[in-house]
């Protein structure tokens, strides 16, 4: 297999194409390991486990895994654990060299089956769809990661969590930090807190070295907050600018992230935003949008003084700043929305300021 990365300032250093024209070159660009996950891969010892490997991030993230650890020259099973409602992405994975388990993930028995790994990537949890089923977005944000840390409590875990657990912060601040106090709004913010709180308590109690990632926002073609204004303004959809600024990182930027800090686990835990560098204005991206597809675009309501902002500089330190900046992947949405692409057809509701989900 061939890698494409080089060592350079930005996370990746693959030339990049003018437009993306099908979903298998889009996966294997998301999938494409730089360097410093090549080496990471080669410095960790042992197999990979991904717990919720089946969700938006999850396949292009296992298969990164598989390829860095095979330029790496490390044999090692990288295992994507799921319920798999779909069975062609499982046979995808297969196809990539990835070992699949079904798993349904609150079943402490199905978890004690699963095999012992020094490495993993804990993926799951409830957003969509939150609100009115509240207690069973607790149970997959807080109580399962309980049962996660128990079962691996002797391997490096890096967990998933986002930004919304700092709340909203004002505009032109350069966002949230590490350091900032949680300050969640709603329960599903709450209750990714109460998760990051779990990974906490147990990397203290039971020494589970593990980073803890918050996530503002992963974006790709067929998904994301950018994917979600170019569909709306492609629709001639009014667009309301209340929530009027946004952090965006390209998908592959934030696995590549993830992957490498598994050789970071620390405890107690080290955490990291996951975030791209520009406070991207809604308004301005949607005109941005408009002018390539060809669309006029009208807005309602007026930009608020705060928006969910996180400030990536920490982990920009460690992995260098994103490889794919605001422009490339404006320009790439804009040509994949007017080219007919496909959708994973989960908006974002990034727009959301009361928290519900």
């Amino acid at each position: 297999m061939t890698c494409f990365a080089q060592k350079g300032a930005a996370l990746m250093s693959t030339t990049r194409p003018a437009s993306i024209t099908s979903v298998a070159e889009l996966e294997t660009l998301l999938s494409d390991p730089p360097q410093f996950v090549v080496d990471a891969m080669r410095r960790i010892e042992g197999d990979l486990i991904v717990l919720g490997v089946a969700g938006k991030m999850g396949p292009t993230l296992a298969r990164m895994a598989r390829r860095a650890s095979d330029v790496a020259g490390v044999r090692r099973r990288i295992v994507g654990v799921a319920r798999f409602s779909q069975p062609e992405m499982e046979a995808a994975l297969h196809a990539q060299g990835v070992e699949t388990i079904r798993c349904d993930l609150l079943d402490e028995r199905a978890i004690d089956r699963l095999p012992d790994a020094p490495n993993v990537v804990f993926m799951a949890g409830r957003k969509f769809g939150s609100a009115g089923l509240e207690p069973l977005t607790w149970a997959m944000n807080c109580h399962l990661p309980a049962l996660v840390c128990r079962r691996y409590s002797r391997s490096r875990i890096v967990a998933f969590s986002t930004g919304n657990v700092y709340g909203l912060t004002p505009v032109g601040s350069h966002g949230s930090t590490e350091d900032d106090p949680p300050c969640p709004v709603g329960e599903y913010a709450m209750s990714c807190l109460g998760r990051e709180r779990m990974f906490e308590y147990f990397s203290a109690s039971h020494g589970v070295r593990t980073a803890i990632l918050r996530l503002n926002y992963a974006v790709e073609m067929r998904y994301g907050v950018l994917a979600d204004l170019a569909r709306r303004v492609a629709a001639g959809q009014t667009i309301d600018v209340t929530m009027g600024y946004f952090n965006a990182i390209w998908q592959a930027d934030a696995n590549a992230i993830a992957l490498a800090s598994l050789a970071h686990a620390e405890t107690p835990p080290l955490i990291l935003n996951v975030a791209g560098p520009d406070e991207l204005s809604v308004r301005a991206t949607c005109e941005q949008l408009a002018r390539r597809l060809g669309r006029a675009v009208s807005f309602t309501g007026q930009e608020a003084r705060d928006a969910l902002l996180s400030n990536g500089a920490r982990g920009w330190s460690l992995f260098g700043r994103p490889s794919v900046d605001a422009s490339r992947l404006i320009a790439w949405t804009a040509d994949w929305i007017a080219r007919g692409g496909a959708t994973l057809g989960k908006p974002t509701h990034f727009e959301s300021r009361d928290g519900r989900f």
